[in-house]
Order: C-alpha cells, then structure tokens, then sequence
C-alpha cells in the first residue's frame, strides 16, 4: 500500500500546441500502462509501488487537460481525451496500451477501449446519468442538473477545492479505506495530487465532473477489449450496486467484488489489478 513519488515526470506536445503533464513509475522499457487518475487528482499519485518494478510495468499517469500542468482544453468530452492519450503515447513510445481508470477517471478508461489492448475500472464512477433514480437525493439533484443545464453545473462544481474534496472522500470512508489514506505517506502523497491538479483553478476539475456525471457519448456495448471492473465491497459511493450493471452493459466484462475494501482497492490491491491487466484471457 506504500506509495512513492514519481520516478520521471515531464510534459509531452500534442498535436495542435498543446501539452499532456505526466509521470512515470518503474522501468522506462516496461508494459505500458496508462493510469486515468481519479477526482480532483493529478498524476502524483501513483500505485503498485514495488509491483510495478517486480512485474516490469512502466506505469504512466497523465494529467487531464486543465488539471496539474497539462494545457486547457476548452470545450472537451469524452471522445476527445483518447486522441491525447494516443498522440502523447506515441511521442512518449508507448506500445500496445493497458489503461487503468480509477474513480472519476472510468470514464475517460473506458473512453481508450478503442485504442487500448485490455482496460480495469477500479472503484469506477458509474454512469449515473443512465441511473438516477438509484442515488441518494444529493447526489440525484447534481446529476439532474447535469443534464438540465451542464454550464451550470460545471460552474457549481467549480466552487470545489482540494481541502473541501479531501473532506468529502476521506473521513465518510470505510475504516479500512481510512487506514489506507490517513498512513502519513500516503495522505501528504494523496494531498499534494489534489493540490496539483487544482494549480491552475477549479475549472479542469469540474469540467472533469461534468463530463463524469452526463451521458457518456461512446456505446458500452460496443466496447472491443476486455474489461475488468474491481469493486471493494464496502464502496457505497462509485456506483449505486458497485458496478454490477456497468459490469453487465459492457460484453465480456468480469467484476471483481473484493471483501473488506472500500474505495481503496487500487492500493491495497494492486498486484492483482495489474497481474490481471497484463493477462490475455
């Protein structure tokens, strides 16, 4: 569960004069590995240290546009983040991809499915604008608003800070995802990702929010790569049935309910997560 700063960091050109933030962990010749980084997070927070090493992953986390040091993109969705992904993986020399999205960033993972060679959802934000009615009031009435007036909303969620985000996953958790991120080393690591990806204001984050939260614009069932979705069975927050139906939707896709985890499962269970990334069936 330790974490470790990132081995290389940089920013890599996009087509267009755009730059992509990242960061690397284990060996530069490794599988390639593309970590979509969660809420309000930047590329400073990694996972599988030492497991990445042991099994040869180079484990590569970008920065959305807008958040940490990568460039705004004004007006993105979606279907434009896989674009960036493959113009900064062929700068970078990335070959055959397996891409990672933990929390808010499943969408845009599975967005990659198209270019990616297999993909994990772990503690994956579900498609909630398919299932309102299944969220609690608070939660219901942002996805709603979502929908009815999505600029709105975005500059609602732009009212949203680090210290405010921190407050809102941490101290609701699960005993067991609090030991994970009230470990010193891992909450001034989780801090500072968070204080990162907010260095350029609110705005990446809550167009991040935006996009999470309304109808993703690609066909899950049309999805072409193995997926593998890993739930924690005590996460009440990422999906309204930790990921049965998304698990369902996409053709394929296993689920992984793992006991007595919450939403922490990428660390205190990532030699399985990659193990099974870097499997063929």
């Amino acid at each position: 569960m330790d974490v470790t700063p990132p081995a290389r960091l940089g920013r890599v050109p996009l087509p267009g004069g755009r730059a992509l933030g990242w960061a690397e962990w284990g060996p530069a010749s490794g599988t390639p590995v593309v970590l979509c980084p969660g809420a309000g997070t930047s590329r400073w927070l990694g996972f599988g240290a030492g497991v990445v090493e042991e099994l040869g992953v180079r484990l590569v986390s970008f920065d959305r546009p807008g958040l940490g040091v990568s460039d705004p993109d004004p007006g993105r969705t979606l279907e434009s983040w896989p674009a960036d992904v493959a113009a900064a993986a062929r700068e970078l020399g990335l070959g055959d991809l397996r891409v990672v999205g933990f929390s808010q960033g499943a969408p845009f993972a599975l967005a990659c499915a198209w270019i990616a060679r297999r993909v994990a959802v772990v503690s994956g934000a579900d498609e909630v604008a398919s299932c309102p009615e299944a969220l609690p009031e608070g939660p219901r009435e942002l996805v709603e608003l979502t929908a009815a007036d999505p600029v709105r909303a975005e500059a609602v969620f732009a009212r949203l800070t680090p210290t405010v985000l921190w407050d809102m996953i941490v101290p609701g958790s699960p005993a067991a995802d609090r030991a994970v991120y009230e470990q010193p080393a891992f909450a001034r690591a989780y801090r500072r990702a968070m204080e990162e990806a907010f260095a350029q204001g609110p705005a990446g984050y809550a167009r991040d929010t935006v996009l999470a939260m309304g109808r993703w614009p690609y066909a899950l069932e049309k999805v072409p790569v193995p997926v593998d979705l890993w739930y924690g069975e005590l996460d009440t927050s990422h999906s309204p049935d930790r990921g049965e139906t998304l698990t369902r939707r996409i053709p394929g896709a296993r689920r992984h309910l793992v006991p007595g985890v919450g939403g922490a499962v990428l660390w205190t269970h990532a030699r399985e997560i990659i193990q099974t990334l870097l499997g063929d069936s």
